[in-house]
């Protein structure tokens, strides 16, 4: 059977892209469609061109094979078609779901017109771009038109066309009603298909005798679309910041508390760096040196002073061979006080003039890098004018370790690379030798083989290791701590140095006219142990633990204070993770209830402290399971801010267009059941031949049996 279909409707209203979507068999992306053009009319030699074309407009529809020949038209209204209206065995009145002109042109204009020229050929009405009713929302398709001319703009709600307003422009016409979607593929193939039906219906009307059009059933009832469920969108986390702040740490070098020195150069750092980066420096800055502080005796003071400038550096070997001949042995104690007053001076303009320093016990070492180790106790002028003073250790590199190389090792220890201008290789290699730095062997080893490329996955283990025992040691054992946080339920050590380079309010706290910045104890009301403990791991080690999605709004709220928004953004990844992990537990009913419960209680306390990530996620969750929402919270939804009900209101899913669409499709699925059902009966209490019925009684109310003949008069 031969069926020529006819596709009429306004302009762009996706006439032609449903015919190429049916007769190519092809499904379109969303930016083929936004970006490519189809010509305005579908030419009907294709079928004589393309094969292919041809091949898959033969179908086979309810036993009858079919070959379908398709019609484009244009959509001008002055355009003259009665050559396209000619000798059609069903018409395909197409409007835009997102047009409702086009829609109201169908019943004035389109339906006229068709009736004008095809007074008994079925119609179908057809509503395209079915997709519109949900992508209106596509963040991909709004950037479509954000980038292109101001002239044009996205679809808005108030233009799209709901299924119950067109389905009574159908009722109107007495039309059957389907719908499209070239996007979606949507009931591409069904329209046509019930247009077939269409057609041989009313071809067999017509031809009464034809056999092979009796088993051709009524066009069949459309489903309705449910729109995809909307997928939350991954967290996304910025970029670390940690090795920026460690390079900022050795650039700035912020309450140092070690120096090293080698021979009139010194190279401050931090003990629990060092301690962190290699455990051979751990020992080596844990060694006991207890001791009382000593001053300096009155003798002692006028030797050194008699020395004047000579002690300003170090001493050259003649100086060093006169002291030692005149001085006698009972004075012997002398030079090695002048020696340490050497170093000392050294130090001392190294750490900005402090006004007086006083020396502990010292002990020489028998090490091939370090020659000695002291701890002296230095008094400052803080910004606040006041004197201050701490103990800081002094580290005396032998004549094998230059300065140049150490402050390589520094750089090193500190960042996982060193200069790359450096060319003193060797003496790097050495001294990294002499003080058992492994990683840095490697990594020389690497550059003097011209092997470089193996020092990023170096460098990479190393850093991982090097914040393995920064939360080890330093978080965890307080080791080298120099401030402590008093907290609303106890008390947290930590290093001054690493939370400056580590947060910014803690640099300003800790560097600025703040009373906090040589305070000891420093008070942070409002806080508890727990919450602040994650937030010292993660500036300790750049990471997050796992977190129960009820105990994280004091984390954020916290982190929101501190202006820390990576640590919010890991918060809300791991916060998320939780809840995705509960949502997939098995399915289980009451788990589903209690993730929609936290959601409900984290939504605004999230917007509040700038975790709109985790806002977003908690109100996706929310639309998806709007139902199950106002069955089991419904005080919890009322107390909502009204932008927030309003929110959950226009983005629930599914939609209500939806639900109530599939209400009408299910009612008349129903009726449609309950006719076939009486037509069965009907058909089954008539069956046999003109003479001899199933079962009937005769005018006695007697039954008969089906082989007994009727009496004549009797009703059949």
């Amino acid at each position: 059977e031969l069926v020529k279909c006819v596709v009429v409707g306004d302009t762009a209203v996706g006439k032609t892209r449903l015919i190429c979507a049916r007769a190519c068999n092809k499904q379109l992306s969303l930016s083929q469609l936004l970006t490519t053009h189809v010509p305005t009319v579908w030419a009907i030699d294709q079928y004589r061109i393309y094969k292919d074309v041809l091949e898959r407009s033969w179908e086979v529809v309810d036993g009858v094979n079919v070959s379908l020949r398709l019609w484009d038209t244009f959509g001008d209204h002055e355009k003259d078609r009665r050559f396209a209206y000619g000798r059609s065995d069903v018409v395909l009145l197409c409007f835009s779901l997102a047009s409702p002109n086009s829609l109201r042109n169908c019943k004035v204009m389109w339906y006229p017109e068709i009736r004008k020229f095809c007074p008994h050929t079925p119609v179908i009405l057809v509503g395209c771009k079915n997709d519109l009713r949900f992508m209106y929302r596509d963040e991909a398709y709004l950037d479509f038109f954000r980038e292109r001319s101001p002239f044009l703009r996205a679809i808005r709600k108030s233009d799209l066309v709901m299924p119950d307003q067109a389905r009574s422009i159908a009722r109107e016409l007495g039309v059957t009603y389907y719908e499209t979607s070239v996007l979606t593929y949507y009931g591409v193939n069904e329209v046509f298909e019930n247009a077939i039906r269409s057609a041989l219906i009313a071809r067999r009307q017509q031809r009464f005798w034809m056999t092979n059009l009796k088993k051709v059933q009524r066009p069949l009832l459309q489903a309705p679309y449910c729109p995809p469920k909307p997928v939350a969108r991954p967290v996304q986390v910025c970029a670390s910041t940690f090795d920026d702040s460690l390079r900022w740490l050795l650039n700035n070098l912020p309450h140092t508390d070690v120096v090293f020195v080698a021979g009139s150069v010194c190279l401050p750092a931090h003990r629990f760096m060092l301690s962190s980066a290699s455990p051979s420096l751990q020992r080596l800055l844990c060694t006991d040196l207890t001791g009382e502080l000593s001053t300096r005796s009155a003798s002692e003071s006028s030797m050194v002073s008699s020395f004047g400038e000579a002690t300003s550096g170090d001493f050259n070997e003649d100086t060093e061979f006169l002291i030692r001949v005149e001085k006698p042995s009972s004075r012997g104690g002398v030079w090695d006080q002048l020696k340490r007053r050497s170093s000392c001076q050294v130090l001392t303009t190294a750490c900005n003039n402090s006004p007086s320093q006083r020396v502990c016990v010292n002990r020489e070492l028998n090490h091939p890098a370090f020659t000695s180790i002291r701890v002296q106790q230095v008094e400052d002028i803080n910004q606040q004018g006041k004197l201050t003073t701490s103990l800081q250790t002094v580290i005396t590199l032998s004549k094998l370790v230059t300065a140049q190389a150490m402050q390589q090792c520094l750089q090193f220890l500190y960042t996982g690379t060193i200069d790359s201008r450096f060319t003193q290789l060797q003496e790097v290699w050495q001294a990294a030798e002499f003080m058992e730095l492994p990683e840095l062997l490697v990594y020389v080893a690497n550059i003097q083989a011209h092997a470089e490329f193996l020092n990023p996955e170096l460098k990479q283990r190393y850093k991982q290791a090097v914040r393995v025992r920064l939360s080890d040691l330093c978080l965890n054992q307080g080791l080298f701590a120099d401030v402590m946080f008093q907290l609303d339920d106890g008390c947290l050590p930590a290093h001054k140095p690493l939370l400056m380079a580590r947060c910014d309010m803690m640099r300003a706290m800790f560097s600025g006219d703040f009373r906090e910045g040589s305070a000891k104890v420093i008070l942070f009301p409002g806080v508890k142990c727990d919450c602040f403990r994650v937030l010292l791991c993660y500036l300790y080690s750049d990471n997050v633990g796992q977190l129960s999605p009820t105990r994280c709004v004091d984390l954020l709220e916290l982190a929101n204070r501190l202006c820390l928004p990576r640590l919010i953004h890991l918060v809300e990844k791991r916060v998320v993770e939780e809840l995705v992990r509960m949502c997939g537990s098995n399915g289980e009913t009451n788990v589903g209830n209690d993730v929609v419960e936290i959601c409900l209680k984290l939504l605004e306390p999230c917007k509040l402290h700038n975790a709109d990530q985790l806002a977003d996620w908690c109100m996706n969750h929310l639309c998806t399971n709007y139902n199950k929402l106002c069955k089991m919270s419904p005080k919890l939804l009322r107390s909502l801010h009204p932008d927030n009900q309003e929110y959950l209101t226009e983005h629930r899913w599914p939609p209500v267009w939806y639900l109530k669409d599939f209400d009408y499709y299910d009612k008349c699925c129903s009726e449609r059941e309950r006719e076939e059902r009486m037509v069965f009966k009907r058909g089954s209490a008539s069956s046999g031949c003109l003479c001899f019925g199933g079962r009937g009684n005769n005018a006695n109310g007697n039954s008969t049996g089906g082989s007994e003949p009727l009496v004549s008069g009797t009703p059949a």
